[in-house]
């Protein structure tokens, strides 16, 4: 008996002093662990970042695109440089991989919300120059007390931008800056959906075409869309913007305004005692609807939208279209080695050399539409149908400054006239197999009606021999495959 006791008293001795030895590792009070806890104040997706009263949300895509008998990606229409002149030094296909990273947050206070948005792309096109690829700055804005400042769409948008019912990035007939511009805006909200916003935004990245000085043009220039020496001085004024819109359950109306400023440099470009013409202020206006859940199907979605601008045309032929088209094709005309279509977009133009000989600015005019269907098949199919015009003309004095660049290079009996219109037709179908993944494919038609008539002697245009070309309209198809994970 002794002997187990001295064994049970022994063993419950090292078990006091091994516990006692552990309590002394402990700390005296433990960290309470933090963890991620979600914010449901701003929708889904969103957590209170740990140790802050501020909610954030990260979001974006990877997407990969290929395009079949376009220029460039988001299916660029052959209407430009040698896509447009359907020589051999063109591309037939090209592709496109990108990932797209957003951080939106948003912290609560005595005075309002104050949101931080920012949006960033990283790039690799087919025949990109830089071997990494690209980095794109989309959006960087803050908003705070109803006013935005920073990088962000402009007021004057439809919320599709440039996408009633595509993906590809040319469709014509309306404004779009689907990669923000500069800003300060205010927006009042009435309640109901009713808002309206005043914005001034930068307009030399995204707003301006071209303030062309004819006396620099020449039958060359003018058979590549353009119309003499592009004489776009500084910024001197931002475009001034107003916005009226009602969203609502039904769908949206939207109409917008905005005022830009022509500021052109000198007569001759590298000399300022020749002088300039005055600035002239341009304006554009656009209307847009957009109309849900209509009777052919839930989600149905149908989108509109219509422009005109007067010394201001990239609110018609928005950011991403060219301002120069030159399509070339077959002929029938005896004589004559091919066809050609060219036409040029501008804000205004002018001529000479010095005040003295000089004219003032004749300001462009332009008009659109664009707009599209999307109908959804079930669940995981849908299918668009969409379409878009622009038309741009030259009043009777601009018209005279651009024919004196090439109507001497035109055949006996021909007519020139620089007006043009572009129209579009396309369709898409896309399929979602599973959430957030979305594989499509869209077939787009592109036609360029040119207002010349007869025939033009060229001289040789990169691959083009020099020769008679007849004026003709032209047009191009393009199509896209499309596959994009959002998450």
């Amino acid at each position: 008996m002794k002997m187990i006791k001295s064994l049970v008293l022994g063993s419950a001795a090292g078990l006091i002093a091994m516990g006692g030895a552990q309590a002394a590792d402990l700390p005296v009070k433990a960290k309470a662990v933090e963890y991620v806890k979600i914010c449901s104040l701003y929708g889904a997706g969103f957590y209170y970042i740990p140790g802050t009263d501020t909610c954030i949300k990260l979001g974006g895509y990877l997407r990969v695109d290929a395009v079949v008998n376009g220029s460039g990606d988001y299916i660029r229409p052959n209407w430009d440089g040698a896509a447009g002149q359907h020589t051999r030094h063109r591309n037939y296909f090209l592709g496109r991989s990108r990932e797209d990273l957003n951080i939106d947050t948003r912290t609560a206070t005595e005075l309002g919300v104050v949101r931080t948005f920012f949006d960033a792309t990283f790039t690799w096109t087919s025949g990109d120059a830089i071997a990494g690829g690209t980095l794109g700055v989309y959006y960087a804005f803050i908003q705070f007390a109803g006013f935005t400042m920073g990088k962000a769409i402009s007021q004057f948008d439809v919320p599709w931008t440039n996408y009633p019912a595509n993906f590809n990035d040319f469709l014509v007939g309306g404004s779009g800056d689907v990669t923000g511009v500069n800003q300060l805006s205010y927006t009042a909200d009435f309640g109901s959906g009713i808002t309206a916003s005043i914005s001034l935004q930068d307009p030399t990245n995204y707003y301006y075409t071209a303030l062309y000085n004819t006396s620099g043009g020449t039958a060359t220039t003018a058979a590549g869309g353009a119309y003499g020496t592009n004489s776009y001085g500084g910024a001197a004024a931002p475009d001034v913007v107003g916005q009226l819109r009602v969203d609502q359950a039904w769908g949206l109306f939207q109409a917008s305004i905005a005022a830009h400023d022509n500021h052109t440099s000198y007569y001759t470009t590298t000399n300022e005692t020749s002088g300039h013409p005055s600035d002239k202020w341009g304006w554009a206006g656009q209307l847009g609807l957009s109309i849900k859940n209509i009777p052919t199907g839930p989600g149905d979605t149908i989108n509109l939208q219509a422009a005109y601008s007067n010394g201001a045309s990239r609110y018609v032929f928005q950011s991403l279209v060219p301002i120069s088209y030159a399509m070339y094709g077959s002929t029938g005309l005896a004589g004559a080695y091919q066809s050609v279509a060219f036409a040029g977009v501008s804000d205004a133009v002018f001529a000479g050399t010095s005040a003295a000989t000089g004219t003032g600015l004749e300001l462009t005019s332009a008009w659109g539409f664009r707009g599209g269907y999307t109908h959804n098949w079930d669940a995981k199919w849908f299918s668009s149908i969409f379409g878009a015009y622009a038309a741009l003309s030259y009043n009777t004095n601009g018209k005279a400054l651009v024919c004196a660049t090439y109507s001497a290079s035109m055949v006996a009996g021909s007519t020139c006239n620089p007006d043009f219109n572009i129209w579009q037709i396309g369709t898409r179908t896309g399929w979602t197999p599973v959430k957030g993944l979305t594989i499509s494919g869209e077939v787009t038609y592109t036609a360029l009606d040119q207002k010349n008539t007869g025939a033009i002697t060229l001289p040789a245009i990169s691959a083009k021999p020099a020769a008679v070309y007849e004026f003709k309209d032209q047009g191009t198809w393009t199509g896209g495959f499309r596959v994009q994970r959002n998450w």
